[in-house]
């Protein structure tokens, strides 16, 4: 192969790792910028361009106005060291983020292996009204990672999604593994709000989509009647344990599930954690274990789809009940 064609599919695969990045609103000082030689800054640039700010995606679903013009402040400063000619392209796009309004919302995308992206629309903050519900969490990340790997565990199932959030993994499987009904649930009135727009900009509806639910479930007072409603072969939940309180109630939680499932088709538990407090964490195993639950570790190595630090521990766990494990 050719240098000049060796140099061209780099830049491509280049691009899309910033297209990636840039969507998914990571750190910029994370972002592969060494590998731009200067020889080439200003055409790259312009590329890069068309993948981020000037893509169609970032039109219709933007990621939030700081990040943006941080990104184009550090592609002009990288211009500028590089001596390269001024394009006019990228001082636009910056007079344009610079005549917008800050808000508390913005997009973030996902892209499949397909190249189709999953849009969501998340807070800024990590924590707002009361929760932390209203963004996307590394450990769903990293189940819908593990999902898209393992879609027949999904094919033709009932699943239900405890603790949707805003939504990523339930839509990642909706899209990818046509189960037969999935069921997104959630109890804060805020994250509910912000889970259903996301079902429906992401082609979900409810309306359209009959065998798509987005319910409130409330762990704690969850009934039986509730749950055997529901009906689902298939449970999944990703960082939920973050708290000895609420790892109580989801413990319990979990043992109704068990205890009104269906014979007919053997029940599959998946949840899924980033393990930033050691001892929150294997408190909620204890308790499981006590619930008369035991858990299987999913060890194998899960390819990175999706642009994220993995600085914590995640493990992903398959419940039983002990007599079945």
């Amino acid at each position: 192969m050719a240098v000049s064609e060796q140099r061209k599919e780099k830049n491509g695969e280049v691009l899309i790792e910033f297209r990636a990045s840039f969507f998914a609103m990571k750190r910029l000082t994370s972002f592969p910028w060494t590998v731009i030689e200067n020889d080439e800054l200003a055409e790259f640039i312009l590329d890069l361009l068309k993948q981020t700010c000037l893509h169609p995606l970032c039109r219709r679903f933007p990621p939030s106005v700081r990040y943006r013009r941080l990104f184009l402040s550090e592609l002009i400063k990288r211009q500028e060291a590089a001596a390269c000619d001024p394009l006019d392209e990228l001082y636009d796009a910056l007079a344009e983020a610079l005549g917008v309004e800050e808000t508390p919302e913005c997009y973030k995308s996902y892209f499949l292996p397909s190249g189709d992206a999953i849009s969501l629309l998340e807070n800024v903050a990590l924590i707002s009204e009361g929760t932390t519900g209203l963004v996307t969490w590394e450990a769903a990340l990293y189940l819908t990672e593990w999902v898209l790997q393992n879609q027949q565990v999904f094919t033709g199932r009932s699943v239900l999604e405890l603790g949707s959030g805003v939504g990523l993994t339930g839509i990642g499987i909706c899209r990818s593994c046509s189960p037969n009904r999935f069921i997104f649930s959630d109890c804060h009135a805020s994250v509910l709000q912000k889970l259903r727009e996301n079902v429906q900009l992401n082609g979900l509806s409810e309306q359209t989509s009959p065998s798509v639910r987005v319910d409130e479930l409330d762990w704690t007072t969850a009934s039986d009647e509730t749950i055997r409603d529901i009906g689902c072969d298939t449970v999944i939940a990703a960082d939920v344990v973050y708290d000895p309180d609420v790892a109580g109630s989801l413990v319990k939680l979990l043992v109704k599930i068990l205890n009104c499932s269906s014979a007919e088709r053997k029940l599959e538990i998946f949840i899924c954690s980033t393990v930033r407090n050691p001892e929150t964490y294997d408190g909620f195993k204890r308790q499981l274990e006590t619930a008369g639950i035991s858990h299987r570790v999913m060890s194998e190595p899960v390819p990175n789809v999706f642009p994220y630090d993995r600085l914590a521990p995640i493990e992903l766990i398959k419940l039983f009940r002990v007599q079945e494990g």
